[in-house]
């Protein structure tokens, strides 16, 4: 099989000669996993982007005057959701490869890294782990910025979303441990005013919080006066450490105070009571789940709560978390959580007569992608390759050594393929990795600031006294 350049220089170089707002770009015959319902997968199908929506997809659909992207031998697909990752940490990844329980993360990151971080670091962290999502084919990432020390802190990790041109959610939070201005939650009526006016726009705001006081103490803990604080701002939730019994009750609390509901997320969701997930399920309260966070570090029963999640009516996002500790690519999220969930469920029926209740690799792409938006808020603009929604969306080489021959779509995308498989990653139809590579980011450069922030961050004297 011959398979075209499909996204080399060349094309790239037309396609930067058009004015974005009137750019348009047609990919021909590509398997188009849509992630659409209505949709599904078209083979040997056409997608066409008019500046930075997806107007068609079908097969023969007419070039007219658009850049033309010979698509054959590829996949196209919707770009990935994380819907709660700690990217201000990036400069720390894999510190601690083996911590032993949240106790452990809490005290080394949270109440020691963390306290000595500056602007500066909060930018390079955020972008850096920005960077690393668009390579690996997130296109949308939640930032849970849970180290807003100063107005100055905020700025930063907000100006990183902002230079990377990832479609980016800001949930801010106050710290845990150490010293800060105090200034959230109070702090987000400016940064709404001045970084999120509009509500088309490609950053969108959410208030950041904790499900209870046992880690950082009641100002953090969501209930009904930060409920209030982010309903007035118009900006939807997202509620960290999420699991157990203290948790659980919490949620019950929340339910009967009116302050659940689809703008709410839940992250982890580990552990809770059947009462609590019926609470969730009622309300449309949204999930995000970790798998590899939960089972790596052992969060309350360590297996994500994918099955509780589906029981309770609800499809989960899923999301990174830590890099500190963890991987920080989609691909990996989807095959823990497919491999758990499936031992699980073949574990429980062992021995009897019953059938396994399995998910698949469609249900898991449904989380990382349409499902993930959906959590995010994001549901009417990405999260699938359906016109009139934003072009968020990868090129994936299904000729390449590890994925030919093509014979399951999804199944390709889910167990096969990795970064090195995406040649192009568009976002809000705007390019951000063309034939393999980051575009516009200088390497040597952010491998230096990286590498300076790094030092200055385990060199304070008050971290290495900590450790």
């Amino acid at each position: 099989m011959n398979v075209p350049d499909t996204t080399g220089a060349a094309v790239l170089e037309e396609l930067r000669r058009r004015p974005a707002d009137w750019r348009r770009i047609l990919f021909t015959g590509a398997t188009v996993v849509t992630m659409d319902p209505g949709l599904g997968v078209v083979h040997g199908g056409d997608l066409l982007v008019e500046g930075d929506t997806i107007t068609a997809v079908g097969r023969d659909l007419a070039a007219g005057d658009a850049v033309v992207v010979d698509a054959n031998g590829t996949l196209l697909t919707p770009g990935f959701v994380d819907t709660h990752r700690h990217a201000w940490e990036a400069q720390l990844r894999r510190i601690m490869p083996d911590v032993d329980d949240l106790g452990g993360y809490v005290m080394a990151t949270l109440a020691g890294y963390a306290t000595v971080y500056r602007p500066e670091d909060m930018y390079i962290g955020t972008r850096l782990a920005a960077l690393t999502a668009i390579d690996s084919g997130i296109t949308t990432m939640l930032d849970f910025s849970h180290n807003s020390r100063t107005r100055e802190h905020s700025d930063a990790a907000i100006a990183a979303l902002v230079d990377t041109g990832i479609r980016g959610v800001h949930a801010s939070m106050g710290p845990h441990f150490g010293p800060w201005d105090r200034q959230w939650p109070g702090d987000l009526a400016r940064i709404k005013d001045r970084y999120f006016s509009s509500d088309d726009q490609l950053l969108t705001l959410r208030l950041a919080a904790l499900a209870t006081d046992e880690i950082a103490g009641p100002a953090l803990a969501y209930g009904p006066e930060l409920a209030r604080a982010a309903s007035e701002l118009g900006i939807g939730v997202s509620v960290d450490a999420v699991f157990g019994t203290s948790s659980s009750e919490a949620v019950l609390r929340w339910a009967e105070d009116g302050v659940l509901g689809p703008d709410v997320t839940l992250i982890h969701s580990t552990g809770l009571t059947p009462e609590a997930w019926k609470a969730m399920g009622e309300t449309g309260t949204t999930v995000a789940l970790a798998p590899t966070s939960d089972a790596q570090i052992g969060l309350e029963t360590a297996i994500p709560a994918v099955d509780e999640a589906l029981s309770a009516g609800i499809r989960p996002g899923l999301s990174i978390d830590v890099e500190v500790a963890l991987a920080g690519d989609m691909f990996t999220q989807m095959r823990t959580l497919h491999a758990i969930q499936r031992m699980r469920a073949v574990n429980a029926a062992y021995g009897t007569d019953r059938q396994p209740s399995r998910i698949t690799t469609h249900d898991v792409l449904d989380f990382a992608t349409l499902q993930g938006a959906r959590t995010n808020g994001l549901a009417a603009v990405t999260g699938s390759l359906t016109p009139g929604k934003k072009a968020d969306l990868l090129v994936i080489q299904a000729e390449d050594l590890n994925n030919m021959p093509l014979n399951d779509p999804i199944g390709t995308i889910v167990l096969g393929s990795d970064a090195r498989n995406i040649s192009a990653v568009l976002v809000d139809g705007e390019p951000r990795k063309w034939d393999g590579h980051v575009l516009d980011v200088d390497l040597a450069a952010l491998r230096g600031e990286v590498h300076a922030s790094r030092e200055y961050v385990l060199n304070t004297p008050a971290v290495r006294a900590a450790g």
